[in-house]
């Protein structure tokens, strides 16, 4: 049985001369992403399932863009009525102003129609009468404001009448006008077909092509990465490489950007470099700009998937054995009639960031009386010359169907601040102010989640519960996002600021194992599922859905993926059959790899080293220090101590920091195999809140030294470590160094002990003598 998307979309590029219709008019379709040259237009391709295609839309940021222009060939000479496929879209809100205005040019003749100027959905909008003669037949459209004017399609008729304002997937004029095929052409002998080219999707398909999968990975935009790429520019968050498996997320270090915020620059997001890493797979087929729009579902199994790109129209049909849903929204599961479930009320939204800077001459915005009316009291002020992850919209809208306008709204929100910013309220002190970049490609957080044999709940994760299968360890926060009231005043029903709710309930170190029945359906036997669109309740989605974490759940499933090639069994039987196969291949590197399922697993050189179950250390790692090194997470803690990374050069995973005031007391202990002298060194990081009177204290045996340290100053020796002198020690005798905050004058800092040897005991000396 075919089962069509939902409401879903059209295609791309493509030109086609035809007759027939009514009175034998002559008509010819213009697909607006087939233009050759799209100039400053951008290829918009996330509301293909809500309007029917994909659209060209003029994303100026107030500046008109550059026009767009092709070349079509007419069949036929005369006199044509063109019509264009827009709406204005502030006009769903009763909004004034048109913001996305434009014109469209015939050879030169620029047509009498300002378009983008009326209607509140998609639809055919009269731009007037043309003659041309047969042949070819130069267009271009002249964006008018640089406010996201848009536009589907241009239809050329020498009759009268507009054609259907279709919004379903390649309704049959559409397809006739593009002379598509009644049988799109087949690709087929794929293991494992994953749509979505996020954190996710790239996951699974590195990671079962590694496995000796052969691959198809499916992304409807130019470039990887989902939320994590350069079009939304949400930096990766959630800990890899820690718990129970820490090869887990090797794959996703690769390819994770080092964004130093969010949002984060271009460049840093490393687009190329993420599809580059791709393509060096043999295993795997990427597509690019391809939209998947028909699913073929047999007994309960998905046969293959169809999808169109998005610049050419072209539709190929893809048949695997295998399919994984890294789409998000559930997309593939749910048109495969997979089970799912979307929270009704009180759902996370969609957030589209910004950034702007400061030149040094003063600038000009225009007007936006169209956004949303705001002062500086209506939002919170954008530091650091960027509007982060909480300028955030849609909470309880659709996020499927109505994610256009829960973008657009997301739009006027950011638009009518930076309105007041330049010309309200704020305008004296932002003279020079210029907006840089707003998302149009928005990072929505929440909409279908498909059904596994296990649904993951908050009393789960926050009770500890062990599964067999726990596998992918999830470090963020029961994170969940909610309107904030403050910034709610004028926009009660649509409100575009949120807040986060965390319940840090979690082990940030060593994460929560999530369990493999979480990543395929109940119900669809051959359907894995990876991303924000798993198996879990809306409130563990509050800790599952940050992207290196989504990552993770791709590299199980594509493993998982190998298991059923190899033995010819669905996503369930790994669990059911052949887990302890599964558990193996979760404790290789990331960059073991086969040819096939059936050649045997080779280590490259380049293998990183295996991370303990707390994760790699994010300083100095104590196994690749000389000595015996005792880290702060190892040492004795008494009274309140706070764990920091601010300060830069600390051994292991953090540093402690306790006030003077708190009588709290760290004591390292370290026990020795061999009998000599030891150099004792402890090691701090200095700052001016650091205490001059550090009390510390060496013991070994019924010998002990007493220390005043000054922690405003650098420690002396190599990486931060000073000698506190050298002591006589048996073998298997113990060693302590406490560290007290009473007395301090200052905050303390406890980072790390280590032993170095330097020589044999000296018999008949006492213990600590210099």
């Amino acid at each position: 049985m075919r089962r069509p998307l939902p409401a879903a979309g059209l295609l791309a590029a493509l030109l086609f001369t035809a007759t027939g219709s009514p009175a034998h008019a002559a008509e010819v379709l213009v697909e607006a992403e087939s233009f050759a040259d799209r100039g400053g237009w951008k290829l918009d391709t996330q509301f293909i399932q809500q309007m029917g295609s994909p659209y060209l839309l003029a994303h100026g940021l107030g500046t008109p863009v550059k026009d767009a222009t092709a070349t079509v060939t007419f069949a036929e000479g005369g006199t044509y009525r063109v019509f264009v496929r827009t709406f204005d879209w502030v006009a769903r809100w009763d909004a004034k102003g048109s913001p996305g205005r434009f014109r469209l040019s015939v050879d030169g003749e620029t047509l009498p129609a300002e378009l983008g100027a009326q209607g509140d959905d998609w639809g055919w909008q009269d731009a007037g009468t043309v003659t041309v003669d047969a042949g070819e037949v130069a267009l271009a459209l002249h964006d008018q404001t640089g406010f996201d004017g848009r536009v589907d399609a241009i239809y050329f008729t020498t009759g009268d009448a507009p054609p259907p304002n279709d919004s379903a997937i390649l309704p049959a004029w559409r397809r006739t006008l593009l002379g598509l095929p009644e049988e799109p052409p087949t690709k087929g002998g794929y293991d494992l077909v994953v749509i979505g080219g996020g954190y996710s999707g790239m996951g699974a398909a590195l990671s079962g092509a590694r496995m000796g999968c052969k691959v198809a990975l499916i992304q409807d935009r130019p470039v990887l990465g989902g939320n994590g790429s350069s079009e939304v520019r949400v930096w990766a968050m959630g800990l890899i490489r820690r718990g129970k498996y820490p090869r887990i997320g090797e794959i996703i270090d690769e390819i994770a950007d080092h964004a130093k915020k969010s949002p984060g620059a271009y460049e840093e997001f490393e687009d190329a470099k993420k599809e580059a890493i791709v393509r060096a797979e043999k295993n795997i087929d990427l597509f690019l700009n391809h939209h998947a729009f028909d699913v073929d579902v047999k007994e309960n199994s998905i046969q293959a998937i169809s999808a169109l790109d998005t610049r050419t129209g072209e539709i190929t049909r893809f048949e695997g054995k295998l399919f994984a849903d890294c789409t998000g929204h559930g997309t593939i599961g749910a048109a495969a009639g997979a089970d799912w479930e979307m929270t009704p009320k009180g759902r996370m939204g969609m957030s589209n960031m910004w950034a702007w800077d400061e030149l040094e001459q003063p600038t000009e915005f225009p007007d936006a009386d169209w956004a949303l009316d705001l002062s500086m009291k209506d939002f919170p002020y954008p530091r650091d010359h960027h509007g982060q992850w909480f300028w955030e919209g849609g909470f309880d809208k659709d996020p499927i169907k109505e994610a256009e306008a829960i973008r657009d709204w997301n739009l006027r929100a950011v638009y009518g601040a930076f309105d007041a910013m330049k010309n309200g309220d704020g305008a004296a002190k932002h003279k020079t102010a210029v907006l840089t970049w707003v998302a149009y490609i928005g990072g929505p957080r929440e909409s279908r989640r498909l059904l596994g044999d296990i649904q993951l709940t908050q009393d789960d994760i926050v009770e500890k519960r062990e599964f067999p299968d726990g596998c992918v360890p999830s470090t963020w926060s029961i994170d969940l996002h909610y309107p904030k009231e403050q910034y709610a005043e004028k926009f009660p029903d649509n409100p575009f600021i949120s807040y986060a709710v965390h319940d840090r309930r979690i082990d940030r170190n060593y994460g929560y194992p999530v369990p493999y029945r979480c990543f395929y359906s109940r119900n669809i036997d051959n359907l894995f599922m990876a991303g924000r669109n798993i198996s879990v309740t809306h409130q563990a989605l509050g800790t599952t859905r940050v992207m290196k974490t989504c990552g993770m759940m791709g590299e199980v499933i594509g493993r998982a993926a190998s298991v059923c090639v190899k033995h010819g069994c669905n996503p369930r039987r790994v669990y059911e059959d052949y887990w302890g196969e599964m558990d193996e291949l979760l404790k290789l590197p990331g960059k073991a790899r086969r040819a096939t399922v059936h050649e045997a697993i080779e280590i490259p050189d380049d293998a990183l080293e295996l991370a303990g179950s707390h994760g790699p250390p994010t300083g100095l790692d104590p196994a690749k220090l000389e000595g015996l090194v005792i880290d702060d997470n190892a040492a004795q803690l008494e009274g309140k101590w706070t764990e920091g990374t601010g300060l830069k050069g600390y051994v292991g995973y953090a540093y402690r920091y306790a006030s003077p005031g708190s009588k709290a007391v760290a004591t390292f202990k370290a026990t020795v195999k061999d009998a000599g002298r030891y150099d004792v060194q402890l090691a701090w990081l200095p700052h001016e809140n650091r205490g001059t009177t550090v009390s510390v204290t060496v013991a070994a045996g019924t010998t002990s030294k007493d220390y005043v340290i000054d922690m405003t100053k650098a420690a002396k020796g190599e990486h931060d470590f000073e000698s506190l002198g050298a002591f006589d020690l048996l073998a298997g005798e113990t060693l302590s160094v406490t560290v007290r905050a009473e007395g301090a004058g200052g905050n303390v800092h406890a980072d790390a002990i280590r032993l170095l040897k330097v020589g044999g005991p000296r018999v008949g000396e006492p213990k600590g003598k210099e």
